[in-house]
């Protein structure tokens, strides 16, 4: 068992469940911050500290050609895509449910992976991600049996975000680049700021004034949830399978629960409750197939090389 990787999943799992409170605190209606302008802000300030930690390490930071491919798909794809779905998406949907429906990205990625080997998943597997699913499903229920016509909208987008970070994080692990964690995690940001910028000005988003509730929670994205966890995730991909650092995507929901209940009063149900049981008995399918699949091919390699040997 790899333990960095495990202690930086950790991470990824605390930090980024509190994060939808916080995008939730930033953009509602009465924090005076358009989302596009807040998250291009966020990133920006996030990767010139990331930057400016590289540049003090005396780490390199001059991204060859192909590794400005990965960034910039990887900027598209994580920060655009999926963390700007999120964003825009909670400006009407709780942080609770938010947090629920990205919960869908573990499945998102065994079908990118399965595609991509042309090997598919087994059955085990599949019927982990299944019951996580089932899990996000009985939680969201109730917010999506209400809504209707345009309030489905920031629904959709929040069911796109899985797709596309899910998508990002198979091409980040699959065409690493040779820079440090905190030097690709700076350049990601920095790339995406400019991105989130021209889509605040396509839109013409109002004119940002942010309230002090919205700052600090700013704040909060910019510290725990831009260096801190964004450098964690970017270690555990290196460290660990992709599949078992996306299930975060599993526990998020249930600190974001927890703390959407204890600070802005959103509702648990019975629906949460069950629900959360399905997404905790998933997580654990999730890594007890991957610890099997991982002994077996350790197997096939000592009896390869075995016969090898002989």
């Amino acid at each position: 068992m790899n333990l960095r990787g495990f202690l930086h999943l950790l991470i990824v799992y605390l930090v980024w469940g509190s994060t939808y409170l916080a995008i939730r605190v930033a953009v509602r209606d009465e924090s005076g911050f358009p989302p596009f302008f807040m998250a291009g802000a966020r990133v920006l300030a996030g990767g010139f500290i990331l930057w400016v930690w590289a540049r003090l390490k005396k780490d390199r930071v001059r991204p060859t050609r192909a590794e400005w491919g990965t960034i910039l798909a990887s900027a598209a794809l994580l920060w655009i895509g999926g963390n700007g779905a999120v964003v825009w998406g909670e400006q009407r949907v709780p942080s609770v449910y938010a947090a629920l429906l990205v919960g869908a990205l573990p499945l998102w990625v065994a079908i990118v992976e399965a595609l991509l080997d042309r090997r598919p998943p087994t059955l085990k597997m599949i019927a982990a991600l299944l019951l996580g699913f089932a899990g996000i499903a009985v939680i969201s229920y109730p917010e999506l049996r209400v809504a209707r016509g345009p309030e489905l909208l920031p629904t959709l987008a929040l069911f796109f975000a899985p797709i596309s970070w899910g998508i990002g994080s198979v091409i980040q692990q699959r065409r690493p680049v040779a820079l440090t964690p905190e030097a690709s995690s700076a350049y990601q940001q920095l790339s995406a700021s400019v991105l989130f910028l021209i889509l605040a000005l396509g839109l013409r988003e109002p004119t940002p004034h942010p309230v002090p509730g919205a700052w600090a929670a700013w704040g909060y994205l910019v510290i725990f949830g831009s260096v801190i966890a964004f450098t964690s995730f970017v270690k555990a991909l290196r460290l660990l399978p992709v599949k078992i650092v996306m299930t975060y995507a599993y526990v998020n929901p249930v600190v974001a629960a927890f703390l959407g209940w204890w600070i802005l009063g959103e509702p648990i149900t019975k629906w949460t409750v069950v629900g959360t049981i399905l997404v905790v008995l998933g997580v654990t399918g999730v890594l007890a197939n991957k610890r099997r699949t991982t002994a077996g091919m350790n197997a096939i390699k000592r009896v390869s090389f075995a016969r090898r040997s002989a």
